[in-house]
């Protein structure tokens, strides 16, 4: 059955599965960014290396997921790998703590949007896709910890920063629901 063909509840977990899939595939490519820039001996780029085998195994669980069910994913998708790309290359740029900053604002970010979801799916029938929110929520709320612990707060400008990342990450998150 098409997506425009679903009904109410099934469009909106299409919506969920897309945006998430979205959403991992750009937290991938701002770790890419911040590795190439940073290199593997830097400072966190262990921590980097950690969270970013995370969200790939986040992001191939949600590309299993739009395959098996059919789901349109987002037409902004060589968008996302741009942007997400040079998020991570400019904020590593801006040394470690900038790119922890980027970190804890994206999750902070992506908490309160899993967090919703799992609101939502609680009267849905989908324990698949609400097993894989929480596991995977609290595994982003694991990358905040360690950001915030590998100085993220004292990066230059945090409030600015942080604040930008988190309105681009509403602005990302609003968009690739419908487009």
């Amino acid at each position: 059955m098409s997506e425009t063909k679903l009904g109410k509840s099934e469009a909106d977990i299409a919506s969920m599965i897309r945006v998430n899939q979205a959403g991992e595939y750009g937290a991938a490519q701002i770790y890419k960014g911040q590795l190439a820039v940073m290199g593997d001996n830097a400072p966190g780029s262990s921590a980097i290396h950690h969270m970013a085998e995370q969200e790939q195994r986040h992001l191939d669980a949600f590309d299993k997921m739009i395959a098996e069910r059919g789901v349109r994913p987002t037409a902004l998708q060589p968008f996302w790998k741009i942007a997400g790309y040079a998020l991570g290359a400019t904020t590593a740029a801006m040394g470690p703590r900038a790119a922890m900053a980027c970190t804890a604002a994206v999750e902070t970010e992506i908490d309160q949007h899993y967090r919703e979801q799992l609101d939502a799916l609680e009267t849905e029938d989908d324990p698949e896709l609400t097993r894989m929110i929480a596991e995977f929520r609290e595994e982003e709320l694991e990358h905040k910890a360690t950001a915030i612990s590998m100085g993220a707060e004292d990066a230059p400008g945090y409030p600015v920063l942080s604040a930008a990342i988190r309105l681009g990450c509403k602005f990302a998150i609003g968009l690739s629901k419908r487009i």
